[in-house]
């Protein structure tokens, strides 16, 4: 049997496999509840080349295990803290092995390559996001939120 601790997963961008956009959408909504048509609408820009705001995905196999995007403003007040790393999400089942942090720095390093710097990531963890390179710039209002989030940014 396979470790699935050691066991290679294959990270892509949506660029490297449109075809399961509607796949992926529907994968993100499940996770946060955000419109499935909202996603297709930052996909379709992504991969029309309308923007380098993109998608990363984690698969096993074809099953989608991990992901994040890339977007202008992630639901908050500070407009000017852009572009934003947001709906980042590992199954419960492949956390504690990495995904996270592969992802975090494949879209750190591709926008970097495409002179995107800095970016920002809206958040409520603590302890995570550090040790992949995140500082904590500030809190700032959520849209529709009580309480205040915490803002991150990568340089």
């Amino acid at each position: 049997m396979e470790d699935k601790i050691t066991k290679e997963y294959t990270y892509i961008t949506l660029r490297q496999q449109p075809q399961i956009k509607d796949k992926v959408a529907e994968w993100f909504h499940c996770k946060w509840g955000v419109p499935k048509e909202v996603y297709l609408e930052c996909m379709e820009d992504y991969l029309n080349n309308e923007t380098e705001y993109g998608w990363y995905l984690c698969l096993d196999g074809d099953k989608i295990v991990g992901g994040l995007g890339v977007i202008e403003n992630d639901f908050h007040d500070r407009k000017d803290l852009t572009p934003n790393v947001c709906a980042v999400f590992t199954e419960q089942e492949y956390r504690c092995r990495g995904i996270a942090g592969h992802l975090l720095n494949m879209v750190v390093g591709d926008l970097k390559s495409k002179d995107i710097t800095p970016i920002y990531l809206l958040t409520d963890h603590t302890d995570f996001y550090e040790r992949y390179g995140w500082e904590f710039l500030c809190m700032v209002q959520g849209n529709d939120e009580a309480d205040m989030s915490r803002m991150y940014i990568h340089k």
